[in-house]
């Protein structure tokens, strides 16, 4: 990781995105009904709808909240049909981006992903033409001064992929997309509780920013994450906190 942290970049982005709290509380009610209403409203039996409620509750989400965007979901209360999209594209330096969308108008979204791109220093790419560089998967991140080998091995057992610890002491523990909660279920048990832990598209390999092109870049992602329905960006750049 080029002597860059992990740790230090994922706390950063997720406090970033904390900050956020209104907008989070309407991105995760978009994920919660279009989890309901692609899987049903009862979480044991929907993995999706089970994160998307977890999710809830990491911001603090009322429950009636909640129950309403379930029941949106299932029909129980009239809402909005959401369609699933994602674009590509470019940041500063060349570095990777990948927007998740919810919408229910593709014109207007796609117009507000295109023009933030353009406005902040970015390139708005076709279908695909980073996506290579990304792989799906659950990542969960524990705290530097874990047992390492402890955890490693409740992670192998449990059906973890993938267990790796960084220089800067933290170790991340990757799943198959499906077996996420699987494996975070069974190292909880275990008492390992993840700091951060989510099905996401994880980088290949790490752009390190620095300077101005780190502040660029940062504020590329903060204008995109911004918008109204943006649900998640992913970028391989690791910038200096």
């Amino acid at each position: 990781m080029a002597g860059h942290s992990k740790w230090a970049n994922i706390q950063h982005r997720k406090g970033r995105q904390d900050e956020k709290r209104g907008a989070a509380f309407s991105r995760v009610a978009k994920e919660i009904t279009v989890a309901a209403r692609m899987g049903g409203g009862d979480p044991t039996f929907n993995p999706r709808l089970r994160m998307a409620v977890d999710k809830a509750k990491g911001v603090n989400m009322p429950k009636d909240k909640i129950d309403n965007a379930i029941k949106k979901g299932t029909g129980e209360l009239e809402g909005v049909d959401y369609v699933e999209i994602r674009y590509e594209g470019y940041g500063i330096a060349g570095a990777a981006i990948m927007v998740d969308c919810l919408t229910d108008n593709k014109t207007r979204t796609v117009a507000e992903v295109r023009h933030a791109f353009t406005k902040y220093g970015g390139n708005m790419g076709t279908d695909g033409c980073v996506a290579f560089q990304f792989k799906h998967c659950g990542q969960l991140l524990f705290a530097p001064g874990t047992d390492e080998a402890a955890l490693m091995d409740a992670a192998i057992e449990a059906g973890a992929d993938d267990v790796m610890t960084h220089d800067d002491g933290s170790i991340e523990v990757l799943t198959p997309p499906n077996d996420f909660l699987t494996v975070k279920d069974a190292l909880a048990a275990a008492q390992f509780t993840a700091e951060f832990g989510d099905v996401t598209m994880r980088p290949e390999a790490e752009i390190d920013l620095a300077g101005d092109d780190a502040a660029r870049m940062q504020r590329l992602l903060d204008v995109l994450e911004s918008l109204d329905d943006v649900q998640a960006v992913y970028t391989n750049a690791a910038l200096d906190a």
